[in-house]
């Protein structure tokens, strides 16, 4: 049997003591989204750093935590913070953690990220549905030998994110009447923001929005036959669309604008799952 297979059973038995029977949807908080979990009621909650063979995550606004409890009459399990190529990690360690609470029985996965807006009819504090991604990090976490007890060694990426439900998302926004942009995520391998060469290129191969994440955890998803639906917060224009320099302290306060707006759209989402 894989060696990699046992570290993630390993891994799952430890989530499981910690957290109790693990729910069957996730939701990843990205970059200045973690007021998400304030809303978490009756919450267990664990550290990553007391997950032996979980990264930790190091960037501010990812606070590190897998959290349990009810959203939305529903019970998740939540990551509160992730983990980036550009810290340091290995595709293989960002993936050991998802492929683990994947087999702890979670079958939906939805990710939120903060992103550069690229489509120019986007404005800042936009809420993005994505509909498809561009890997551009130069990896990916399937590469070397496959874990054939977790998916295949080819797995389709055709409905990366799942038709279903961006369905059940768009009508949810329709019934909040809550402005949802929808397009393609670029993803980067960072840290540094893309140049206005960089963004235009983007463009032209049809990118919406760029970050720097994201991608990673729904490849492996897609490996495992874990839904996914993604959401982009429009934290900021790209370089070169607005003449400004960008910094993340700006991420967090457009993210911190949208607060409201973003719980009530994920509320509504899993409260119809």
């Amino acid at each position: 049997m894989n060696r990699d297979f046992e570290t993630v059973k390993d891994i799952s038995r430890d989530i499981k003591k910690r957290l109790g029977a693990i729910p069957d949807t996730l939701l990843v908080l990205g970059s200045g989204l973690g007021f998400v979990a304030d809303n978490i009621k009756g919450g267990r909650r664990v550290s990553y750093k007391e997950l032996k063979g979980f990264p930790i995550s190091t960037v501010p606004g990812h606070e590190g935590v897998l959290v349990r409890g009810n959203f939305s009459n529903r019970e998740v399990l939540l990551m509160k913070g992730r983990f980036h190529y550009y810290e340091g990690y290995s595709m293989r360690e960002i993936a050991l953690p998802f492929r683990a609470i994947f087999h702890s029985g979670v079958r939906q996965m939805i990710v939120t990220n903060a992103a550069g807006g690229i489509n120019r009819a986007f404005q800042k504090g936009d809420i993005m549905l994505i509909k498809d991604h561009i890997n551009l990090m130069g990896d990916s976490p399937l590469i070397g030998k496959n874990i054939d007890e977790l998916g295949p060694r080819f797995p389709d990426m055709t409905y990366a994110y799942s038709k279903r439900l961006q369905d059940i998302a768009i009508r949810s926004a329709r019934r909040l009447k809550m402005r949802l942009v929808s397009g393609v995520y670029a993803a980067m391998h960072g840290p540094s923001y893309e140049t206005p060469s960089e963004i235009r290129y983007l463009k032209t191969i049809g990118a919406d929005a760029v970050g720097m994440s994201t991608v990673p955890e729904v490849i492996v998803a897609n490996h495992m036959g874990v839904e996914v639906l993604g959401f982009s917060a429009i934290t900021n224009l790209a370089a070169g669309i607005e003449k400004k320099r960008l910094s993340h302290s700006d991420v967090s306060e457009v993210a911190d604008r949208i607060r409201d707006k973003f719980i009530r759209l994920i509320s509504e989402v899993i409260r119809e799952l």
